[in-house]
């Protein structure tokens, strides 16, 4: 179902307060806090990046969005079309270790990380160390709970081993999403769109509410709160619209 922004707080005072927290951090990747945050994934977190890049943004912490719909999965497996994708995840992450400099790299298990456990795990561990050679912190977060369709049926075994997987990755920390969605995507709390996968404005504020909470507690900022930034002009990106949210 559909789900409405939630109105936390005036429009107008949230706006205001969030341009001006906005204009602590400079331009070209830098930020108040100094933290960079380098997000990834497929697009279930595309839908959550506008959301995700208002709060963080709205503490001080610089985002990039590196998601890709249709990919954005690092693990190849035997598939060609995963395998396509996967290496153009890994390359488009080579160029933003370089141009963006990331303190924070957050991959979002995807949809698309088909393969064997074994795969599976090795491309974990692969990003892991990419990000501990580039000086960034690596947290891996399970997906929402999704709808299974046919298109994902053949692919079931691999995408539930994924998070177990990801969860074994060394020098990287491994977030349960399940702690805020639970793990049936029909129900309420899961707050999937009416495809049964993405978000809509609500769910992926609430996304970004948690996950954030999460990343100042590893990163050692303090996240703005949700009335900053919650009822910003972000609700109003197109993918919303693409996926017939309110």
């Amino acid at each position: 179902m559909a789900m409405q922004p939630t109105n936390l707080s005036p429009i107008a005072a949230a706006v205001a307060i969030a341009a001006t927290l906005a204009g602590c951090g400079a331009s070209n990747g830098q930020a108040a806090t100094g933290v960079r945050v380098l997000w990834m994934g497929d697009s279930i977190a595309g839908a959550q990046a506008p959301a995700l890049e208002a709060a963080l943004k709205a503490g001080g912490v610089a985002f990039r969005n590196a998601t890709s719909d249709g990919g954005g999965n690092i693990v190849a497996g035997d598939n060609k079309v995963t395998a396509m994708t996967a290496a153009d995840t890994w390359k488009t992450l080579k160029e933003n270790l370089a141009s963006y400099r990331p303190t924070v790299i957050a991959y979002q298990i995807t949809t698309y990380d088909w393969g064997t456990a074994r795969q599976q795990l090795a491309a974990y561990q692969k990003l892991s160390q990419a990000a501990k050679d580039a000086g960034a912190r690596l947290v891996l977060v399970s997906a929402p709970p999704f709808k299974i369709d046919e298109f994902f049926k053949p692919h079931e075994n691999a995408i539930k081993s994924a998070p177990a997987m990801a969860a074994k990755a060394a020098h990287a920390v491994y977030l349960d999403a399940a702690e805020l969605w639970g793990n049936d995507h029909a129900a309420a709390k899961a707050q999937r769109a009416k495809d049964g996968i993405h978000s809509c404005q609500q769910g992926s504020a609430a996304f970004a509410t948690w996950f954030v909470k999460r990343l100042g507690e590893l990163g050692g900022f303090t996240p703005a709160a949700p009335s900053v930034w919650a009822t910003g002009p972000w609700t109003g990106d197109e993918r919303f619209a693409k996926l017939g949210c309110g």
